[in-house]
């Protein structure tokens, strides 16, 4: 197998707000809140006209990206034997990506995520992660991970407890490790241990210019080069209209962005970003050639409602 994807297994629900919607709900838009009761998510869910119900989590968008492009993928997320574990499952085999999960009933149900779209095609997310951040080691198939080629893994899955026994299990027995520091937010939270798993950890590293400075203290994104030169590991970095960079050891490749796209919403912007830069370098394409395919496949998915091509 190619690639194989561990995240959470979230199903997204799409819905279009206007901005006094965010400010009301003490929302900061574009990035996404952690919602741990899930009283206050039906609540929230409850105003609202749903355009849109698909299976997602940010991994889990990249690996159906990267089967779509003729990879050879998998998944592991947790999620619940309810009915929306059972679209969860179903959503994911009928894209042709293997499935290393065998649900069961859990006393959490299957994780959601509120897809907030504001006019300006930002979208905020509200996760309830349900059972899908409870994933622990027992959740990890070993033998999947061996026999992938690369495993990728998100920094919303990173969390005390469970969660780390499960990304540690699949870093001690990978071929060779990729991550995407997933949210501004998210790396903040956890910037001491995202630090060690790019310094010594991870082979590539995914982040946009924010995640990046935030986690390494630099106002400056010369410093942000300095530093990923000096690590001599894969730095992938997108930086809105500035197109994207890769960073590897004195080797720095530059990809500008496409222009006079209709963009509808950026929901999977970075996730397919990632889909196409993993599928170029499993593919012997040169670095530039990975930047352009990730360029390409994110230019397509924001010109949509949704996470998936």
């Amino acid at each position: 197998m190619e690639i194989l994807g561990i995240g959470n297994a979230i199903v997204d629900v799409i819905c279009k707000v206007d901005d006094d919607f965010i400010t009301k709900n003490n929302l900061t838009k574009s990035t996404m809140k952690l919602i741990f009761d899930d009283n206050e998510f039906k609540n929230l869910l409850s105003n609202l006209k749903i355009e849109k119900t698909v299976s997602g989590g940010s991994v889990a968008n990249s690996i159906v990206g990267l089967s779509q492009l003729g990879n050879e993928v998998g998944f592991i997320g947790k999620v619940n034997d309810d009915d929306l574990g059972s679209k969860y499952e179903d959503g994911l085999k009928q894209e042709n990506v293997k499935y290393f999960y065998s649900k069961k009933k859990e006393d959490l149900p299957t994780g959601t995520c509120l897809i907030l779209i504001t006019p300006d095609s930002e979208r905020t997310m509200c996760t309830f992660l349900g059972t899908a951040g409870k994933i622990n080691e027992n959740d990890v198939d070993v033998n999947a991970v061996k026999n992938s080629k690369i495993t990728f893994l998100e920094g919303y899955l990173w969390d005390e407890g469970d969660p780390k026994s499960a990304f540690d299990k699949a870093i001690q027995n990978s071929n060779k490790v990729a991550m995407s520091l997933s949210d501004l937010f998210c790396v903040e939270r956890h910037k001491p241990h995202f630090l060690d798993l790019v310094k010594n950890k991870l082979d590539i590293t995914f982040a946009n210019e924010q995640e990046i400075m935030s986690l390494i203290d630099v106002k400056n994104f010369d410093e942000v080069i300095s530093f990923s030169k000096n690590l001599k590991k894969l730095i992938v970095l997108t930086r809105g209209e500035k197109g994207s960079v890769a960073i590897n050891g004195d080797e720095v490749v530059e990809c500008g962005i496409q222009k006079n796209l209709k963009v509808i919403d950026l929901t999977g912007a970075g996730d397919l970003f990632a889909a196409g830069f993993l599928h170029g370098i499993s593919n012997n394409l040169s670095t530039k050639e990975s930047l352009e395919k990730g360029t390409e496949m994110s230019s397509k998915v924001i010109q949509q409602i949704g996470a998936r091509l």
